[in-house]
């Protein structure tokens, strides 16, 4: 964002609590969508020169029947050749990211803490900080842009609703280890919940486990050897245990925090201090990055971010602009969780939804290429997303129900009522109209390749 304004001839403070880099389990894996967005703002090199490493897609490994499905990236219409995604350490893109942004003198980069707003009436006009030495210091602009993460303290006057932990994130890093499918993330489905794993260096793959729950088991170390470690493939699971006895264990709460914003005269809020969604698919950082494009081509030609009235105009716009692609990555990264994590009481129709989500991405084809298109950030439509989920339910109540008997009939509504009860308050939360189901994205086009008539 600062680099992105500042290339538009504004002046740009970035106060950061800790310039130092990162170590966080978390937005490592970037979609073809992300990168897409990186290469609006110009800043697609900083994936570079950190020793990312290329993701073509997923590997989904069902414990139960001890099967394996491939989900390859969409192909690129314009080149012929599949979209890309690349996995990295988390600190390292965030360092590239502020060492592309400092390039620009227009941008001033500050280690301190963020105090409190400085407000006239009702509109916000800067913030009051405290630097590292202690001095309390303000910066006054006529936009805040509040990107203080999961755990924002200024949320509460920006965002109508609270965010809602669902499970837990618990991560270590294996070293000295062939995944399976190498290239590829890998989403392992075990009881109680997925985990996955991807390479994040060339000797390094992360492993997150997901945990339930509000709070985690006491002894972690414990519930990460004995509940899940026996349910990992044989290939992956020394070497996750050797990671877990180093001792080096991270965990991050995974919340749900739907996008409801408090227009402010002077303030807006970005990414996760917005809007949150379960990082299973990885969609965190396409969503923060397309917003950020999406918002600076909006302002661009505002000559000055002072004119109160048309900066109102342009984020209510840029929440609407937002939309399509938002709403459908947090729909569907929840719908999956839910899922692959049990939305019902009933251990059979659990069961039976699952293997109706699986079954579905083994048809191949536009089974695969559809789901993938969005999970990617490349097909931002609720359409097509309900599109597929109404496939994939009616494909699950197609598989119990035949031959058909009475109590068969019983089991396939239930499938379909579990699969609305999971889809349904998703697309409320996220307030998809009807006009948003019946609009398809223009850009959206599926490769097929050329056939020569004879």
């Amino acid at each position: 964002m600062a680099k992105a304004l500042a290339d538009q001839g504004r002046h740009v403070t970035v106060i950061e609590r800790d310039l130092r880099e990162p170590d966080r389990i978390v937005g490592e894996l970037m979609q073809p969508g992300g990168i897409r967005a990186l290469e609006k703002l110009g800043m697609e090199k900083c994936v570079e020169g950190i020793d990312g490493q290329v993701a073509n897609g997923y590997s989904v490994w069902k414990k139960s029947s001890d099967e394996w499905v491939q989900l390859p990236f969409p192909v690129d219409p314009e080149t012929g050749k599949p979209h890309k995604g690349v996995s990295f350490h988390h600190g390292r893109f965030i360092q590239n990211l502020r060492v592309k942004a400092r390039e620009n003198p227009l941008v001033n980069m500050v280690e301190g803490t963020v105090l409190s707003f400085i407000e006239d009436g009702d509109a916000v006009v800067g913030v009051k900080y405290k630097t590292k030495d202690g001095q309390v210091l303000e910066v006054k602009a006529p936009l805040t842009v509040v990107a203080d993460g999961c755990f924002s303290k200024f949320r509460k006057t920006l965002v109508s609703n609270e965010p809602k932990t669902v499970s837990h994130f618990v991560g270590v890093v294996m070293n000295d280890v062939i995944l399976p499918h190498e290239g590829h993330g890998h989403v392992f489905l075990v009881d109680p919940s997925p985990v996955l794993s991807y390479r994040i260096g060339s000797n390094d793959v992360r492993v997150l486990v997901d945990v339930p729950g509000t709070v985690l088991p006491q002894n972690i170390a414990s519930y990460l050897l004995e509940t899940t470690a026996p349910q990992l493939p044989e290939s992956v699971r020394q070497s996750f245990i050797n990671a877990v006895q180093s001792g080096n264990i991270k965990s991050m709460p995974n919340q749900k925090l739907h996008p409801n914003p408090i227009l402010r005269r002077g303030v807006m809020p970005l990414g996760d201090a917005y809007n949150m969604r379960h990082p299973l698919t990885g969609g965190g950082m396409t969503v923060a990055l397309s917003d950020t494009a999406c918002l600076v081509e909006l302002i661009k030609d505002v000559p000055d971010l002072a004119d109160v009235p048309l900066v109102h105009d342009i984020l209510d716009e840029f929440y609407t602009e937002r939309k399509p692609l938002a709403s459908t990555i947090n729909i569907l990264a929840f719908a999956l969780y839910q899922i692959f994590c049990g939305g019902s009481d009933d251990p059979a129709v659990v069961e039976s939804v699952r293997q109706a989500c699986f079954g579905y991405f083994k048809l191949g084809g536009s089974c695969v290429e559809g789901p993938m298109s969005l999970l990617s950030g490349l097909a931002p439509s609720s359409y097509f997303l309900l599109y597929h989920y109404v496939r994939v339910a009616f494909y699950g109540a197609y598989q119990v129900l035949f031959p058909p008997t009475p109590s068969k009939l019983v089991h396939a509504v239930k499938v379909l009522r579990a699969a609305y009860g999971i889809f349904a308050p998703l697309m409320s939360a996220e307030r998809v109209t009807p006009i948003d189901l019946v609009t398809r994205p223009a850009e959206y086009k599926p490769y097929r390749p050329a056939v020569a008539a004879h």
